[in-house]
Parts: structure tokens; sequence; C-alpha cells
């Protein structure tokens, strides 16, 4: 989506702030070298630092016994924080991929009637998400096959589906929880690979490394099972977001550091001790 796209957006169907949009990347919560298979440890605690964020940011927890799964993890969560308390005080998130233990709703952009046009969203009615955060819902959407008025039919990736998302609804924030601490400067098995802690975007949607200053240009790389683009599209849509003046986080999922992406405190400042990678706008 562009500039001029952007300026011509129809109103915003969301009547209330949302706080923060998560994209649960497929390598990060789910096996590796096994296709399809599910990581339930992984996904049980991104779930559960979701629904920490959730609690953190609201006067009151959300509603519900969202705690029949209840394991023991690195994050703690007490299940009689969530009963007899409004659902509708939560904080309002919004997950692209999948997540479990929090009162979620799963949407499929087809369903939704969505449609593609070169590998951009053409139509994407938001109604329906609006709707379910107004009844105190989390939304959850996921990459899907759709319509396209070129092509006939095509993948829509999550990561489009976040720049979406932000462009209508304007969060605070946006988290992409992957498999590696964030975005590197090669593959992130090489030797001497090196994590890029803060990318800049122009107003024109190009974007540079700022911390750390680089000899070299960064090699971007997609794995071969990866049918949306991989990281090269990844940093694309957030750098399309941070555009609009959204901060983006890239970190590894069911970690401290996605942890503390999720609850907003990045936004002061970034800590030195934080592993992940920041894309702002340069402005």
């Amino acid at each position: 989506m562009d500039l001029e796209e952007q300026q011509t957006l129809p109103h915003s169907p969301f009547a209330q702030p949302i706080r923060c949009i998560v994209k649960l990347g497929g390598a990060a919560i789910t096996c590796k070298n096994e296709l399809e298979m599910i990581n339930d440890e992984i996904l049980h605690k991104v779930s559960e630092q979701l629904r920490q964020a959730m609690i953190s940011s609201s006067q009151k927890p959300p509603g519900m016994d969202w705690s029949k799964r209840h394991r023991a993890s690195e994050i703690c969560c007490n299940p009689d924080e969530f009963k007899d308390h409004s659902v509708i005080d939560c904080s309002p998130f919004i997950v692209v991929h999948g997540a479990e233990g929090i009162p979620s709703i799963g949407m499929s952009p087809f369903s939704c009637g969505w449609f593609t046009k070169e590998k951009h969203i053409s139509s994407g009615d938001l109604s329906s998400v609006a709707k379910a955060i107004e009844s105190g819902f989390t939304p959850v959407l996921h990459g899907d096959a759709v319509f396209d008025d070129i092509q006939g039919c095509s993948i829509l990736s999550g990561d489009v589906i976040i720049s979406h998302l932000a462009a209508y609804s304007k969060p605070k924030y946006v988290v992409f929880m992957t498999d590696v601490y964030g975005v590197y400067d090669r593959p992130p098995t090489e030797p001497d690979a090196m994590l890029l802690k803060e990318i800049a975007v122009a107003e024109d949607g190009s974007w540079s490394v700022i911390n750390p200053k680089l000899q070299n240009s960064v090699e971007l790389t997609v794995a071969a099972h990866d049918t949306t683009g991989g990281m090269e599209t990844k940093i694309s849509e957030a750098a399309m977001i941070a555009k609009l003046g959204i901060d983006v986080y890239i970190v590894k999922a069911a970690t401290s550091h996605s942890l503390r992406a999720l609850s907003g405190v990045l936004r002061s400042s970034i800590p030195n001790d934080w592993l992940g990678t920041v894309v702002r706008s340069s402005r």
C-alpha cells in the first residue's frame, strides 16, 4: 500500500484504539524440519505471554477461565486472575496466525471476502474484525488462499494482512514473532551473523540499518517451503507500517524479549540487553 492509497482509505470501522497487532510467524510456532507440525510448547508460551500482556495493559483482566491447558512455563499465569471480570475491559489486541488461552475468535480472510491484486489486498473488509473487538474477543487471522483480481487466486501472507490491519486500525505498535532473535545481516546460522538492532524507514519506503553500522549489504534469504517471501517480505511490510508512524518489533517468540515487546515497554526506549529488531520511521 503506497502513500497515495493510504491517504484515500475509507473510514476505519474500529471504534476503539487498538493497542497492538501481533504476527506469529509460521517458523516461530512450528517444529523445524517437520512440515506443518505445530510446536505446542512454543505456542503455549506465546499464548501465555499474549494473555499476560493483555492483563498488564488493562485495568481488569479478561473474563472466562482460559486456563484449561495450564502447565509449567517460564511465564507465570494465575488462573484466578481470569474469573469474574468482563472480557471487554481487556486491552484490544489483534493476532495474525493463531493463539490459544485467550478469548479469541478465528477469522479466515477468504471467508471474510478478501481479494488481492498483484500481491496486494484490493478488497479487505474489516467490519467483522472490528465487531469481534467490540464484543470483547481477540480476532485471530491467518495467511490464506484468496481470490485474485488478475490471477484468479493467490496466497495472502500474514505479513500483508498485518500491513492492511495497521493502516486501518492504527495500533500503538506491532510485534512480528519469528524463530530467530530478529533480522540479521546474513543467514543467522552463518558464523559472525550480526543482529540488526534498529532499521530506519524513509518517507519513500526505503530502509537503512541504523544500529549497528554495517560495512557490507544485508543478505536476505527465503526458506524453500516459504511461499510468502520470507524475511524480505517481512521487512518490506514492516517498513510500510513504520511509514505510518507505528513502531514494529521483530523478535524471537516465547522469550523474555518477546514478552517485553508485547507489553509495550520498548516504546519509551530500547534497552541494550533487549534482543530483537525495531523498525521505525526516520522522521
